[in-house]
C-alpha cells in the first residue's frame, strides 16, 4: 500500500524512565513505579493503535524525545511500532514554542515520510475507545482538507489530525491550559479547514484520573465502549492498587 494512503499515529512519549515519567503521580507512587505505569500505558496506546489497524490502514509511531533515548522504548511497545523524533529541534516559526515545537516536529517528519494523513496522540489515555482512532484515521483519508480533533475533558486534546502539516495549529498555544482544544480548533477554522470533533475523554495524569480509568474500566456502559487496557490493569492490580484508587474515586 502507498504512503499516501495510510494515516500515521503517533503517540507523543518520553521514555518510561524513572523521573521522567508520571512524575505528578509521585506520591503516592514512587519514581520507579511511574515509570512502570508509564510503561504500561505505552504498551496499551500502542496495542489500541495496532488494533484499529486492523479497519482501517494505519501505521502505528511514538514521537519521542529526547534524542538519545530510543533504548528506553524497548520492550513497551506494539509490535511494527516505529519512532520517530520530535524533539522540536529544527526551525521552527517564531510563534510555534513549548510542546508545539515537539507536535509540529513530528507532524513535519511524518508527512516527510510521504504519509497520506497523520494523528498525534498522547500517552495518557491507556482506555481511549477503539472506534475513535479509527474514525479518525477514517475521515482524514477520505478526500477534502479537514482537522480531527479529540477534545480531553480538562480542556486540552487527546488526538489532533491533519492532512498537511499546518504551523498555525501549534502557534501561540498556551499549553498545559484549559483553553487549548478551543484555541486549536478557533485555528483550524481560521485556516478554513473543517474539524472534526470525537467525544471527549480524559487523561491519566493523577491520582484521581487513575482511578477513574479503573472504575470506566469496570463499570462503564455506553456507545463509546473503553479500550480494555490490559497492560494497565495486570499492573494495577500487581501492585494491590485496586482499593486505593477505589478509595480516591469516593
Amino acid at each position: 500500500m502507498r504512503p499516501q494512503d495510510i494515516c500515521a499515529v503517533a503517540v507523543m512519549a518520553k521514555a518510561p524512565e524513572p523521573g521522567w515519567a508520571k512524575t505528578r503521580l509521585c506520591p503516592p507512587l514512587s519514581p520507579m513505579q511511574a515509570a512502570a505505569l508509564s510503561a504500561a500505558f505505552l504498551r496499551d496506546v500502542t496495542e489500541n493503535i495496532a488494533l484499529a489497524a486492523r479497519s482501517v490502514p494505519i501505521h502505528g509511531y511514538v514521537a519521542y524525545a529526547p534524542a538519545g533515548s530510543e533504548a528506553g522504548f524497548a520492550g513497551h511497545l506494539a509490535d511494527g511500532t516505529a519512532l520517530v523524533l520530535a524533539d522540536g529541534s529544527p526551525p521552527m516559526p517564531a510563534d510555534v514554542q513549548g510542546f508545539g515545537r515537539s507536535l509540529l516536529h513530528a507532524a513535519q517528519a511524518l508527512f516527510a515520510l510521504g504519509f497520506g494523513a497523520v494523528c498525534l496522540v498522547n500517552s495518557d489515555s491507556p482506555t481511549l475507545p477503539t472506534e475513535f482512532l479509527v474514525q479518525a484515521a477514517r475521515t482524514l483519508l477520505a478526500s477534502g482538507e479537514r482537522v480531527v480533533l479529540g477534545p480531553a475533558d480538562d480542556g486540552g486534546y487527546y488526538l489532533l489530525g491533519m492532512k498537511q502539516p499546518h504551523p498555525r495549529l501549534f502557534a501561540d498555544i498556551a499549553w498545559s491550559t484549559s483553553g487549548v482544544a478551543a484555541a486549536t480548533r478557533a485555528r483550524a477554522e481560521a485556516l478554513g479547514l473543517d474539524v472534526l470533533t470525537l467525544p471527549t475523554w480524559y487523561d491519566v495524569d493523577d491520582w484521581q484520573s487513575l482511578a477513574r480509568l479503573f472504575d470506566d474500566r469496570v463499570h462503564r456502559k455506553g456507545a463509546a465502549q473503553p479500550y480494555p487496557a490490559p497492560a494497565t490493569m495486570q499492573w494495577i492490580g500487581s501492585n494491590g492498587m485496586r482499593q486505593g484508587m477505589r478509595d480516591a474515586a469516593q
